[in-house]
């Protein structure tokens, strides 16, 4: 099946959570949803909700730049070579002290998070470039407001991943193509559960003792991944806006950050005592 003029968007990770979401909801509003994970059971079952005419769906590792680039000229096939929104969604995390994280693990996320990124923007721009008021959408992460200790190279990914939108937010206003992203704070996602701690120092909780704990208010609240898919939503419609946080209040991090980063290290360190215990 085909696009059949329908508005298209591309999403990376899509089997589930966040990216699962914004697939949902954008096929119920009217779009053609192109669907790129790695776990193809996740990816069928996907299919079976949106329906076979309303989708493109493949098996895809992002770092592999070859069957990315193939990934996007098979979906560019059925929508007429147009691209109204490139969702580059899939990443991993890795926690526990720096030196506890094998350096192979650490290379993955930085692959996976960094680099598919870099992958999806190489491979979807010569469409996107063809298509009118199209949007360039990456997720990067509240841990880009500051960086997080025990997912410091998840956090530096992420970083990069914001300073990547806000450079080509500016180099590719020269070819109509818009740029964003999403930082999100704590989504109820698969991640958040499957993330391993490479230190041993916490015991893997319940799914119970996960949503009793979960933070109840506060910029740190659990949030659905429904959330980010309305932002990525609110992107598209929105002319010019850069950063997408969810919830709202994720921005103050930022802006205490430009100005005081000390206090704000001094906040999370209050905040969350754990996370960086005195020797």
């Amino acid at each position: 099946m085909s696009a059949q003029g329908r508005k298209s968007i591309f999403i990376t990770g899509a089997a589930s959570g966040m990216g699962r979401a914004t697939a949902l909801l954008f096929s119920r509003r009217g779009w053609y949803v192109g669907a790129a994970d790695i776990d193809e059971a996740g990816l069928g079952t996907l299919v079976q909700e949106l329906g076979s005419e309303n989708c493109f769906s493949v098996k895809l590792d992002v770092t592999d730049k070859t069957a990315f680039d193939e990934a996007l000229a098979a979906f560019a096939e059925k929508t007429g070579g147009q691209l109204d929104l490139m969702y580059n969604n899939a990443g991993i995390g890795e926690s526990g002290w720096f030196e506890d994280v094998p350096y192979e693990a650490s290379m993955r996320v930085v692959a996976i998070n960094l680099g598919g990124v870099l992958n999806g923007i190489y491979a979807s721009l010569p469409y996107l470039k063809r298509t009118p008021n199209s949007l360039l959408f990456t997720t990067s992460s509240s841990s880009a407001t500051y960086g997080m200790p025990r997912i410091a190279v998840y956090a530096a990914t992420k970083h990069a991943v914001k300073g990547l939108t806000e450079a080509l937010s500016i180099e590719f206003a020269r070819h109509n193509v818009r740029v964003a992203d999403v930082l999100p704070g704590l989504i109820d996602t698969a991640i958040l559960r499957s993330t391993p701690n490479r230190s041993g120092d916490a015991p893997k909780p319940s799914e119970e003792d996960f949503y009793s704990n979960a933070p109840k208010k506060g910029m740190f609240r659990l949030m659905p991944a429904e959330s980010v898919a309305e932002c990525v939503w609110g992107a598209y419609q929105h002319p010019t806006r850069l950063h997408w946080y969810v919830p709202d209040e994720v921005v103050w991090i930022d802006r205490l950050k430009g100005l005081l980063p000390e206090f704000v290290r001094g906040r999370i360190v209050k905040l969350f005592p754990q996370l960086a215990p005195k020797e």
